[in-house]
């Protein structure tokens, strides 16, 4: 069966010299009707002034789930090197709890040098910071559900990323979500990869729903031209677009738009 076609903002927590623009925008996101507000996990803006103003990701989610009573939450993604595996469990049980069940636990295995660099953490290869996300997600799963009180719900774990030799076998081994960060062009190769990984370990690959960006790395594309994105990659089988947005402005009329886009169809 198709899935219902879902809305994601990330509210990027770059160039917001004050926390009140941020809560703002989660609000609006949940009056207008957006299914999914994420952020993301860094330590630095990734675009325009880099030494601009930040904040950091998981208190900020506790935050939003305490703020909002509607729409779902979750990092796009959280970064395995960070924490301890069995921290983030801790973390995302406590989380999912504060929001009555709406956090969604996005992880990937990290890639701003930058980040690891200035806080102290080890950069290793892309290799070994795949392999480290491959013994993580057996222990958050298993701390999940040794948890008292455990998550209100089987927390759904969302791997962004599209390596076709590791990342995506783990896509199909744990996820419930993927995040391609592929555009209409390159999704259709990358999905046939996860499907056949999901053959190899006997899994249907319909059982995960499948995500994708629009509106290029800052959602100011023209609305005509994400709306074209939205079409195409929902032609395709994506189910869930998200569109960045960033401060200190957080315009969320490209948002607004999809939202009617998806309730017109």
């Amino acid at each position: 069966m198709a899935r219902p076609i879902r809305i994601g903002v990330q509210i990027q927590p770059q160039h917001a010299p004050h926390y009140g623009a941020i809560r703002d925008a989660v609000r609006r996101c949940e009056d207008i009707g957006v299914d999914i507000a994420f952020n993301w996990d860094h330590f630095f803006p990734l675009y325009g002034d880099r030494d601009g103003p930040h904040f950091e990701c998981w208190t900020m989610l506790a935050a939003w789930a305490e703020q909002t009573s509607r729409i779902e939450i979750g990092a796009l993604v959280s970064c395995n090197s960070y924490r301890n595996p069995q921290l983030l469990a801790d973390m995302a049980r406590t989380v999912d709890h504060i929001g009555g069940g709406r956090l969604i636990l996005g992880i990937g295995a990290g890639w701003k040098l930058r980040d690891y660099r200035e806080y102290g953490y080890e950069f290793g290869t892309a290799g070994s910071r795949l392999d480290d996300l491959a013994d993580a997600l057996p222990l958050i799963k298993t701390r999940l559900a040794q948890l008292n009180p455990p998550p209100t719900r089987a927390i759904p774990t969302l791997i962004g990323g599209g390596g076709e030799r590791k990342t995506l076998r783990l896509v199909a081994e744990y996820a419930d979500m993927w995040h391609s960060f592929a555009d209409a062009d390159s999704y259709p190769h990358k999905a046939q990869v996860l499907a056949q990984h999901c053959a190899a370990v006997g899994r249907d690959p319909g059982e995960i729903e499948h995500s994708a960006a629009v509106g290029g790395e800052t959602g100011r594309s023209p609305i005509s031209d994400v709306l074209a994105e939205a079409d195409a990659l929902t032609a395709l089988g994506v189910s869930l677009l998200t569109i960045g947005s960033s401060g200190p402005d957080y315009d969320l009329g490209a948002a607004e738009a999809l939202c009617r886009w998806r309730d017109q169809r």
